[in-house]
């Protein structure tokens, strides 16, 4: 009767809880441990900013890795801290919860979000595929016998799937996603000019100069690295055409991923997926130009949504109201 009722989408890079459609809390999915004592020092934002500035006796880890747990006594307390500070301390009140987990994941991989989620403190959890959680948070008409197509481009794993009928016809998770496409950044700085960048420092120029495709007007940053030969600090200077130059690669796998999908996919249901276009959802999608890659490349008209970022926490928070029609599609644990 008290109960809460929560969407939880659990990313490699962010996690963020939904209550009744709305966001209420986000962090990022990053803990500070204490080495000698296994104690967790901070989570969150707080943890984040200590990337790559800590001593040894403190390790900055990310549990998740590829959107699946890596880390499973990490992630089930990192579930308790955030259960607990959206719950407040009175412990009756458990809440009912529904998380998100990739498309495709091993019934090894799904036990473990499972349980974690118990342990953290909810009463009952639910498992829902992170495309199905998109396409409810940004109100496609998946419940009839037409098809839609959705793009997750998350932190550790990118995916692709074709919904009708409450249900996912064909999908293919690739993982690999803006992790990824980091370390492009990180390899093309360090062949190129000989300077050793963190994967932060890569991440500040795929956001603010990167584009998936070249640009008509071109941005340049200037980002202090670490000359490889000395070891001493040296500035560089990098181009929106150089970061357009480093993704390909990544950007090629997962464009490849989502061509599998549509060749998988029966003809009547690709003919609705030309009328309607493919929505790009995760933050992959802020990436600039994105959308006009996959269109060129799929041949089938792209779009942004209006809430890439939180359409999977909203669509697992409305997916607890409407278990009674998802529970056939719903992986079981």
């Amino acid at each position: 009767m008290f109960s809460k009722d929560l969407g939880v989408d659990l990313g490699t890079i962010y996690t963020r809880l939904a209550d009744s459609g709305q966001v209420i809390l986000e962090e990022p999915t990053i803990v500070a441990i204490e080495v000698a004592e296994q104690k967790m020092v901070a989570v969150g934002v707080e943890a984040r900013d200590m990337v790559g500035r800590v001593p040894d006796t403190i390790e900055v880890a990310r549990p998740l890795k590829n959107g699946v747990i890596a880390d499973y006594e990490v992630t089930q307390t990192l579930l308790s801290y955030l259960l607990r500070r959206v719950s407040g301390a009175m412990r009756f009140i458990r809440p009912r919860v529904m998380i998100s987990v990739p498309y495709g994941v091993t019934s090894v991989e799904r036990r473990a979000v499972y349980e974690a989620v118990m342990e953290a403190g909810s009463h009952e959890a639910h498992l829902i595929q992170q495309p199905l959680a998109a396409a409810l948070g940004i109100d496609l008409p998946i419940g009839s016998p037409s098809g839609n197509m959705v793009i997750c481009l998350g932190g550790g794993c990118t995916e692709a799937a074709v919904l009708a009928m409450y249900g996912i016809v064909s999908a293919d998770t690739l993982r690999a996603g803006g992790l990824d496409l980091d370390e492009a950044i990180v390899t093309y700085v360090r062949r190129k000019y000989g300077v050793i960048i963190g994967q932060v420092t890569a991440e500040q120029l795929k956001i603010k100069i990167g584009a998936a495709v070249p640009q008509d007007n071109e941005q340049s940053m200037e980002v202090q690295g670490q000359d490889q030969v000395t070891g001493l600090p040296r500035p560089v200077t990098l181009s929106t055409g150089e970061i357009v130059e480093a993704l390909q690669d990544p950007l090629k796998q997962m464009v490849e991923s989502c061509r599998k999908v549509l060749e998988k996919t029966p003809p009547e249901l690709v003919s609705d997926i030309i009328d309607r276009g493919v929505a790009i959802c995760g933050g992959g999608a802020l990436l600039r130009g994105v959308d006009k890659l996959l269109t060129k490349s799929l041949g089938v008209p792209a779009y942004l949504v209006d809430n890439p970022l939180t359409c999977v926490v909203e669509g697992a928070a409305k997916g607890l109201g409407m278990y009674n029609v998802l529970r056939r599609s719903l992986p079981q644990v």
